[in-house]
C-alpha cells in the first residue's frame, strides 16, 4: 500500500486543518472564493509567497491563524468554502456520468511532457503546458475519470532577467518541492516509493510524486534521486533539454516509465491520450504489458492501436522529436526481446519518408500504432492531413484519418472574478446557473444586459490594475538592481492608463515575429505618438535558452523601447509567466498576435484574452480563423502570398490601426464611453467564450474520440493481484 506524505503543519489549529487539504488541490487555484481564503489570511504573506498556499501556511505565524480561527467573519467564509470543496469532490451525476453511465470505471491516461497548472508549480514551457493543465482541469469539472503523467522539473523554471542592452539572460531557480502543492508517493515502507524503467539499459530509477488537480491525480517522475548515478539524474531536472541524448532520455522515462508506473500504482485504464509525441514509448510499454499478461502479440498491437489517441500541435515537420536509430538501440537494445517485435519492425513504425535514413520520429511512430489522431484547430487539422498523407497514400486528402479538435481555455481559471461577478449580477436573474453552462451560446448571449458603462469601467480598472503591476515590478527593479532609467522606462514605468494599449506575449522564436509591427518605424512612431489619439504596446515573452535569434528579435524590440523618440510607448515587462500573464489578457484592450501562416497551430493566449473583452487584432490562422466573426477583431494577411510575406502583413496591420482600430477606441460619446468599442467587447465575449472554452474542448475530445477508444474494449488493464493500490492517508 502507498501513501502520500507533505510537510508538518502542527501550527494549525484544529478548527482550519481544512486548509492544509485545499493547500495541496489545486482546485483552490481556480475558485476565488478559496484563494481568498489564504489571502485573508495575511495578505503580505500571500503576496510574498507568490500566491503558493503551501509555502505561506508553512511560514505564517501560528498566532495569525490562531487569530483567524477566532474570527468568526474569518471562519464562516472557511466554513462555506470547505464545504463546497468537499462537495465538489465527492459529487456525483457528473456530465460524464450523465452521458456516459457505462464507462464510469474506464478511465484515460492523460501524459504530457509539461503542464501549466499554478504559478508555484512551473511545470511548463508555454501554450502546450497550459492547454494541458487547462484540460486536467475541464476533466476534474465534469467529472471525466482521468488520470496524468508527467515531470516534476527540479530546477523549476528559467527565470528571465534582460541586460541594459536588451540582451536576455537565464536565471535558474531551484523547485522548492517541500514548500509547493505537490506530495510524495511513498511505498510500504513509509519511504518515497522509487520505480526503475524496465528493460532499460543502464538502469534508471525515479520517485513519483503526486498533485491533485480537484478529483484528477497527476503522477510527476522524478529522476534526481541517489539511486541514479549524477549524470542520469538531470533528466528531469529541466524541461525540453537541447542536448538529444539526454531529449531521448527523458521520453524514454516519460514513456515507457510512465506507463510503467501506472501499472505498478494499480491504476486502471482503458484508453490513452498522448498530448504531442514526448510520451509515445508510452503506446509500445503498454503493448509489452498487454503481451506480459496473455495477450497474443497480435492482439495486444490491436488493443494498443485501438484505444490511442495522438494530438498534434505541430505544423512543420521540424518540430517533431526525431532520434538516430543507433541512439534508440543503444537505450533499447534489451527492451527489443520484450516486444515480440523485431527491431526492424519497430524501428519501421518511426520512419519518415523526409527524414534521413536510419531515423526515428516520434511523431510518425504515434501516427502508427494509434487509431485516432487530431489536430488542434481546423486550420491545423487540414496541414496535419498534407504533412502525413504519405502514410495513408491510398487516401484522398481530405479522408487522411487525422481529425481536429480546436483548443479552448478554462474558463474558471483565466476570466476576471470581477467580470464574472458583474455579469452574475445581470444574467443571474435571468438563468441563476449560467456558469455551470458557459459551453453554452445561450448563456453568453445574455450579456448584451450587461450596461456598456459598467463594463467600460471594469475593464478600467483592469488596466488600472496591470499597469500598476508593471510599475510595481519597475519599482522593485529601481531599488534592488539600481536599474538604469533606460531600462525602467523600457519596462513600462511611461504606460497611459488613458491610452490604447496593445498586448503582445508569446515565446519569442522566429515564425512568431513579435517584431513585425516594427517593419516602417517611421509609420509606427506617427502612430504610437499621435498627440490625440495615442497608441501604446506592451510586450513579454521568452525564448529559448538555446535560441540565439530569438533572443536578437527580443533585443531589438527592447532597444526601441529604450528609444525616446517612441515616446515611452513601447514596453516590455520581462519574466513572463502564468501570474503576468493573467494580468495582460484582462487589462490590455487590443490582442495582438502575428505568426507566420500556417505556423501557428492553434493558440490560446487570444482565446484567454477575448473572454476577458479584449479584442483580438491577429493574423489569419489557429484559431482565429473560426473566432473572428467580422464583429469581435480584426483580422488580417488573408491574401497574402507565401514567402516573404512580412511587410504586406506590417502594411495592414498599419492600416487597420489607422482606419479603424484606434479611431474606434477613441470614438467617445458624452459620457466618456466608447460605446461602439463596448459593442465590440460584448461580441469578443459572448462569440469566442462557449466556442472556445476547454469544456467545449474536452467534450468534443469525449464525443469524438474518448468514446471510441473506451468502447473499443471493456477495462481489461490485467493489473497483477500484487500490485500496489494507491491511497491517501
Amino acid at each position: 500500500m502507498i501513501g502520500i506524505r507533505w510537510i508538518d503543519f502542527d501550527h494549525i489549529p484544529d478548527r482550519l486543518a481544512g486548509l492544509i487539504d485545499l493547500s495541496y488541490n489545486l482546485w483552490s487555484s481556480w475558485h476565488p472564493e478559496a484563494w481568498l481564503l489564504f489571502k485573508n489570511l495575511n495578505r503580505q504573506g500571500w503576496k510574498e509567497s507568490i500566491h503558493n498556499p503551501v509555502k505561506m501556511l508553512q511560514e505564517l505565524p501560528a498566532e495569525a491563524l490562531e487569530a483567524a480561527a477566532s474570527n468568526i467573519e474569518y471562519t464562516n467564509h472557511y466554513d462555506a468554502v470547505i464545504a463546497k470543496f468537499q462537495r465538489y469532490m465527492l459529487a456525483k451525476n457528473q456530465w460524464f456520468d450523465e452521458y456516459y453511465p457505462e464507462h464510469q470505471q474506464h478511465k484515460i491516461a492523460y501524459f504530457s511532457a509539461e503542464y501549466g497548472l499554478q504559478h508555484s508549480l512551473p511545470l511548463y514551457a508555454g501554450g502546450l503546458g497550459f492547454l494541458a493543465g487547462d484540460h486536467l482541469k475541464e476533466c476534474s469539472d465534469i467529472g471525466i475519470p482521468l488520470v496524468a503523467i508527467g515531470f516534476m522539473y527540479s530546477d523549476g523554471y528559467l527565470h528571465q532577467r534582460i541586460r541594459n542592452d536588451g540582451w536576455q539572460e537565464d536565471v535558474e531557480e531551484k523547485l522548492d518541492r517541500d514548500n509547493a502543492p505537490v506530495k510524495r508517493v511513498l511505498g510500504r515502507d513509509g519511504t518515497q516509493l522509487i520505480l526503475q524503467v524496465p528493460f532499460i539499459a543502464p538502469q534508471i530509477h525515479f520517485a513519483l510524486w503526486r498533485v491533485d488537480i480537484g478529483r484528477v491525480i497527476l503522477y510527476l517522475i522524478d529522476t534526481e534521486i541517489e539511486q541514479n548515478p549524477p549524470h542520469l539524474r538531470n533528466i528531469s531536472s529541466r524541461l525540453y533539454s537541447s542536448v538529444n541524448e539526454m531529449r531521448l532520455l527523458q521520453e524514454v522515462v516519460l514513456g515507457i516509465g510512465g506507463t510503467h508506473a501506472l501499472k505498478s500504482l494499480g491504476v486502471k485504464y482503458s484508453a490513452i491520450h498522448l498530448n504531442e509525441g514526448h510520451a509515445a514509448f508510452a503506446l509500445i510499454e503498454r503493448y509489452r504489458q498487454k503481451i506480459e499478461e496473455g495477450l497474443s502479440p497480435k492482439e495486444a498491437l490491436q488493443h494498443v492501436y485501438s484505444t490511442s489517441l495522438f494530438t498534434t500541435h505541430t505544423p512543420v515537420p521540424a518540430g517533431h522529436d526525431r532520434f538516430p536509430n543507433w541512439m534508440i538501440d543503444k537505450y533499447l537494445n534489451a527492451y527489443y526481446a520484450g516486444m515480440h517485435m523485431s527491431r526492424e519492425e519497430f524501428l519501421q513504425k518511426g520512419h519518415h519518408i523526409e527524414d534521413p535514413p536510419d531515423t526515428f520520429n516520434m511523431a510518425a511512430f504515434c501516427l502508427r500504432m494509434s487509431a485516432h489522431g487530431n489536430g488542434v484547430s481546423q486550420k491545423h487539422g487540414e496541414v496535419a492531413r498534407r504533412m502525413w498523407h504519405f502514410l495513408w497514400p491510398e487516401n484522398k486528402l481530405d479522408e487522411v484519418p487525422i481529425g481536429s479538435v480546436t483548443n479552448g481555455v478554462h474558463i474558471p481559471t483565466w476570466i476576471n472574478p470581477r467580470l464574472v461577478s458583474l455579469i452574475n449580477r445581470y444574467i443571474s436573474p435571468i438563468c441563476p446557473d449560467w456558469f455551470e453552462h458557459h459551453d453554452k451560446e445561450y448563456v453568453w448571449a445574455l450579456i448584451d444586459q450587461v450596461p456598456d458603462a459598467k463594463l467600460w469601467d471594469l475593464h478600467y480598472a483592469l488596466k488600472i490594475k496591470l499597469i500598476n503591476r508593471i510599475l510595481q515590478f519597475k519599482r522593485r527593479d529601481w531599488m534592488k538592481y539600481q536599474a538604469d532609467c533606460a531600462n525602467v522606462v523600457a519596462g513600462g514605468a511611461l504606460i497611459d492608463p488613458n491610452t490604447l494599449t496593445i498586448g503582445f506575449a508569446r515565446r519569442f522564436s522566429t515564425y512568431k515575429r513579435a517584431d513585425l509591427i516594427f517593419q516602417d518605424l517611421d509609420r509606427l512612431k506617427k502612430i504610437l505618438n499621435n498627440p490625440w489619439k495615442p497608441v501604446q504596446i506592451i510586450f513579454a515573452g521568452k525564448a529559448h535558452p538555446a535560441d540565439d535569434e530569438g533572443k536578437r528579435i527580443l533585443q531589438r524590440i527592447y532597444q526601441y523601447a529604450q528609444q525616446p523618440e517612441f515616446g515611452g510607448r513601447i514596453a516590455f515587462v520581462e519574466d513572463y509567466g502564468e501570474q503576468i500573464a493573467k494580468y495582460l489578457v484582462q487589462g490590455v484592450d487590443v490582442w495582438m498576435n502575428n505568426p507566420v501562416p500556417p505556423l501557428e497551430a492553434s493558440g490560446t493566449s487570444g482565446m484567454k484574452a477575448a473572454v476577458n473583452g479584449v479584442l483580438n487584432f491577429s493574423i489569419a490562422d489557429g484559431w482565429w480563423i473560426e473566432g473572428y466573426n467580422g464583429k469581435n477583431g480584426w483580422i488580417f494577411g488573408r491574401d497574402h502570398a507565401n514567402g516573404d510575406r512580412n511587410w504586406e502583413d506590417a502594411s495592414e496591420m498599419y492600416s487597420l490601426l489607422e482606419n479603424e482600430i484606434v479611431p474606434l477606441y477613441y470614438d467617445t460619446g458624452l459620457d466618456g464611453i466608447p460605446h461602439k468599442w463596448v459593442a465590440m467587447m460584448k461580441e469578443s465575449i459572448k462569440s469566442n467564450a462557449p466556442r472556445f472554452s476547454s469544456r467545449r474542448m474536452v467534450k468534443e475530445y469525449m464525443h469524438k474520440y474518448y468514446i471510441s477508444t473506451l468502447s473499443c474494449v471493456e477495462c481489461n488493464a490485467f493489473i497483477d493481484d500484487n500490485a500496489i493500490e494507491a491511497v491517501s492517508q
